[in-house]
């Protein structure tokens, strides 16, 4: 199954697999492992609007970046026209693509009015994306989620307010924000917006094998698939939807090839980071690249029990390299 390049506005994909913002887990050392393994747009943590306009140090953090990981898009989120418009045309050194958050399901956003608050509001997301759209000439995309709940499912309402206000492709994850990430995404409202729609789709949602992937593409049309959970742990997914969307063999990691990419992985947190957030932050991404490998529960309580990063390192490179592990 051969994929056409993918090609948002001005910005043409290597690939049409995307990882997806997720707060908490795509920051800097995350996307350039993602990207590595094939990613054709990587997108940042959520970047609240608000705290880029007060110049917060967390907001910065989230902004750095590496000429590794091009293309680049940022996730903004808010809710006021306005001060999005000014966030968007702040961002340092312009951003491959920006994007805007209307689908985060997560109470503190919702509040704020943010996230997939908005869907109950499709006026002042036209009016939102007028505004930015003004101070952005480059690609700007949008991720929603289907709807607030199953009585008010307005994503094709809101794909047809994207293309009117000049968004040049759309993401959605079709869940309502009430479903939370429980019961299944209905891949059928990916295919109907779709065909809706004259830009670019994209679709998201319950894709954890090469399969779902598959199967998300052949049976939505759409023109993207954006990687969130499935990759934890797992980069090669993207690397063996690239390579089952070309037709190619696919290859699976073995117990050496998953310990040289988190020895990677944590020496890029080191650096970005030091050593007291590597090692916490990195105890989940390790028990994440041991799922379904013996001992893998074992490991991770061990690895809850490590106060040091050498102590980590020592314990992992023990796990990956034990004979058993194929």
């Amino acid at each position: 199954m051969q994929t056409k390049p993918l090609t948002i506005q001005s910005l043409t994909l290597t690939s049409p697999i995307i990882l997806a913002p997720m707060a908490g887990i795509s920051n800097l050392p995350y996307r350039r492992i993602m990207k590595s393994c094939g990613a054709g747009l990587v997108f940042s943590e959520m970047v609240s609007a608000n705290g880029l306009i007060r110049d917060g140090a967390r907001t910065q953090q989230l902004l750095a970046t590496h000429p590794e990981e091009s293309p680049l898009g940022i996730q903004l989120f808010g809710s006021d026209p306005q001060v999005l418009a000014e966030a968007a045309s702040r961002l340092p050194d312009v951003p491959d693509l920006i994007d805007l958050n209307m689908g985060c399901p997560v109470k503190k956003v919702i509040r704020s009015g943010s996230g997939s608050a908005l869907l109950q509001n499709p006026g002042l997301i036209a009016r939102i994306l007028k505004a930015v759209r003004r101070c952005v000439s480059g690609p700007l995309t949008i991720k929603i989620r289907s709807g607030w709940d199953i009585h008010h499912m307005n994503f094709l309402e809101i794909g047809h307010i994207a293309q009117e206000e000049g968004v040049d492709a759309i993401t959605l994850h079709p869940r309502t924000r009430c479903q939370g990430f429980t019961g299944r995404a209905d891949w059928k409202q990916i295919g109907e917006l779709k065909q809706a729609l004259r830009i670019p789709v994209f679709g998201s949602g319950d894709m954890m094998t090469v399969d779902d992937g598959l199967r998300m593409h052949q049976e939505t049309g759409c023109d993207g698939l954006m990687i969130g959970r499935g990759g934890y742990g797992n980069p090669w997914l993207i690397k063996q939807l690239n390579d089952a969307l070309q037709g190619n063999r696919i290859s699976y990691p073995t117990a050496a090839d998953k310990l040289a990419i988190i020895l990677r992985h944590l020496e890029l947190h080191r650096e970005q980071f030091g050593e007291h957030k590597a090692l916490l932050e990195m105890r989940k991404h390790i028990s994440w690249y041991a799922r379904g490998m013996e001992g893998a529960g074992h490991l991770r309580s061990e690895l809850q029990s490590c106060q040091q990063l050498p102590q980590l390192v020592a314990l992992t490179e023990h796990f990956f390299q034990q004979d058993h592990h194929r």
